[in-house]
Parts: structure tokens; C-alpha cells; sequence
């Protein structure tokens, strides 16, 4: 079991199963969303288990997937592919010690030209 929630505490949720390791995404629609890139993992929707839900707002980002933050503090916390029965978790909202690891980047022919990608995960250009 993984805990987590948002900035404030009025989103709270906890995973009771499996995680896939973090992917960091960079593109342009995780950057101007989050102001940066994203680091988030995977689980299967009926293994979370969300507290203060009327908390959350879903934005559709794409006619694809929707983005799940907190209505108070502005936390991004959540991305859904419309139809999907897995919820991507921003891992950086997770409590510590979360156990997660990163496997690789994507999209990183959109990536900020801010920043250089310096570690030794592999690196796509695309979704993978």
C-alpha cells in the first residue's frame, strides 16, 4: 500500500497493488500543465482508492485523457485516458519513502530548451 495526496491535504489517496516504474514525459502539453516535465507511474484504476474526491478537478487535456488536480491548491495529481482502466499518479505526490523507480523518458523531442536530459535511462523521441 502507497499513500499520497496533494499540496493542502484535501486530495488524499492510497494504491493497493502493483506500480509501473515512473515515466518522465516531456511533452508540450506535461510542460505547460505542470511547468516542467512529468514524472508519474501507473495503476489499474480499481486499485486506487481516492479521499476528498469533490476536491478534484478533471481537465480534459486532449480529446484522449483528462488531468485530475486539486481544486484548492492547484496540485496536479492525476492523468486518465478517456476509456482506460489504468490512472497515471504524478509521483512526486506520493509520501516518502515512495519505493518508485524511473525506467525512461518520452517525448523528448519536445522537451524544454531549458534543460539537457543527463542521466542513464533510455531516451525516446516519441511515446516509445
Amino acid at each position: 500500500m502507497r499513500t499520497g495526496g496533494c499540496h493542502c491535504g484535501a486530495v488524499r489517496y492510497a494504491v493497493d497493488g502493483p506500480l509501473r516504474e515512473v515515466i518522465y514525459c516531456h511533452c508540450t502539453q506535461c510542460r505547460k500543465q505542470s511547468g516542467h516535465f512529468v514524472a508519474a507511474t501507473r495503476c489499474e484504476a480499481a486499485a486506487l482508492t481516492v479521499t476528498g474526491g469533490e476536491n478534484l478537478t478533471w481537465y480534459a487535456a486532449s480529446p484522449e485523457a483528462r488531468r485530475g488536480f486539486c481544486r484548492h491548491c492547484g496540485s496536479l495529481l492525476f492523468w486518465r485516458r478517456e476509456g482506460g482502466q489504468g490512472m497515471s499518479i504524478m509521483a512526486g505526490g506520493f509520501d516518502l519513502p515512495s519505493g518508485l523507480a524511473a525506467s525512461h523518458h518520452i517525448f523528448a523531442a519536445d522537451k524544454g530548451d531549458y534543460y539537457e536530459i543527463c542521466d542513464s535511462l533510455p531516451v525516446y523521441q516519441g511515446r516509445d
